[in-house]
């Protein structure tokens, strides 16, 4: 069975909760707050298709538009959604949206290398931008895309959709629940990835592989369960398969050091299956396995299960971003999250082709 890191996903995730920051008013748009923003997607892979879905959920936002370059899925899409042929455009023809009022953000759901190249052009395009996870492949290229974004006045957000989900959102506070100095945090996400001729095992395409797909949530676990930003990182790669895994990591170890003393331990593979996030504190712990899907989240804490509701993730992250939009607040999920991110990324493959511990 040909089973990617989406479909994967799928199957062991769904929810949210809505997680903004105080308002920032250089940001202010010219747009009414009763207004639904419409949204169009860039690139109409699988984990498109789950956003088509949940836009049909959303209660700011609502599918404006589409742009792929297969003439079938446009008239798919077009048939089941009801998509206005005004709004229906291919890469060639994209930078016209500039010119489409009923089109307010452009999301980016292609391969990680055409990040940089399209939330660039929809900035132009004067455009708000919600852009797939990892953000780039390069720190270089976030801080492009943020600077075209800034300069075009218009917002960044990347799709960390765990920042808008309740169990996650426990593991961001518990350091602040009384729980005493933190020690450890244990994160990892892996699974068999399948089909040997997708594009995430193409480094032209992908950026990188297990790390940069899947072992983005482990970071991302790390670093905002400590709250702070690590310093070091330690790491190694295992291959299961040196032909499948020619070009990208498939098997990823690593370690990052915080300022304050609390170590991560980390890990992501394309061949071994685990998801999971544990914190350890001086007075308890909280862990969550599964921790980083779609739907079916479960946690529990010394003091017992965590009860949250499981809801649609990529509902409430694209309502939290547009919210964030129409009131002029700030986001936790913004393009300099997502460059922090990237800054991690480097130093573990860094630390990979050295050897040894790189600061970061």
């Amino acid at each position: 069975m040909k089973y990617t890191r989406r479909k994967f996903l799928y199957t062991v995730g769904a929810g949210s909760a809505l997680l903004t920051m105080p308002s920032l008013a250089s940001f202010a748009q010219t747009v009414s707050p009763n207004k639904k923003l419409g949204i169009a997607l860039v690139g109409l892979g699988n984990y498109a298709s789950i956003l088509g879905r949940a836009l049909q959920e959303t209660t700011t936002c609502y599918l404006a538009g589409i742009v792929t370059g297969t003439p079938e899925k446009a008239v798919r899409w077009k048939t089941q959604y009801n998509i206005p042929d005004a709004n229906i455009y291919n890469y060639e023809t994209f930078d016209r949206v500039a010119d489409n009022p009923a089109i307010d953000v452009i999301y980016v759901v292609l391969p990680n290398s055409m990040h940089h190249e399209f939330t660039i052009r929809a900035a132009k395009a004067g455009k708000h931008v919600f852009c797939e996870k990892p953000m780039a492949i390069s720190v270089l290229e976030c801080e492009e895309m943020i600077g075209a974004c800034k300069q075009a006045n218009v917002r960044l957000f990347i799709g960390y959709r765990l920042h808008s989900e309740p169990y996650n959102q426990a593991a961001m506070k518990f350091r602040t629940t009384g729980v005493g100095k933190l020690q450890t945090v244990e994160s990892g996400f892996g699974f068999p990835i399948g089909d040997p001729t997708q594009w995430r095992l193409k480094k032209a395409l992908s950026g990188g592989g297990s790390l940069v797909d899947v072992g983005i949530y482990a970071i991302q676990a790390a670093r905002y369960s400590a709250g702070v930003e690590p310093i070091s990182a330690s790491a190694h790669e295992e291959k299961s398969d040196p032909v499948k895994f020619k070009e990208v990591d498939d098997t990823m170890r690593w370690q990052l050091e915080f300022p304050d003393g609390v170590i991560a331990t980390s890990e992501s593979s394309y061949s071994l299956r685990f998801n999971r996030l544990k914190i350890t504190a001086e007075k308890g712990w909280f862990e969550l396995d599964p921790a980083f899907g779609y739907g079916g989240i479960h946690g529990q804490t010394d003091k017992g299960p965590l009860t949250f509701p499981n809801i649609n993730q990529q509902a409430a992250q694209m309502d939290n971003f547009t919210r964030c939009i129409l009131s002029s607040s700030s986001s936790d999920a913004d393009g300099e999250e997502g460059k922090k991110d990237l800054k991690v990324i480097e130093a573990i493959y860094r630390s990979v082709k050295e050897g040894k511990k790189v600061m970061i």
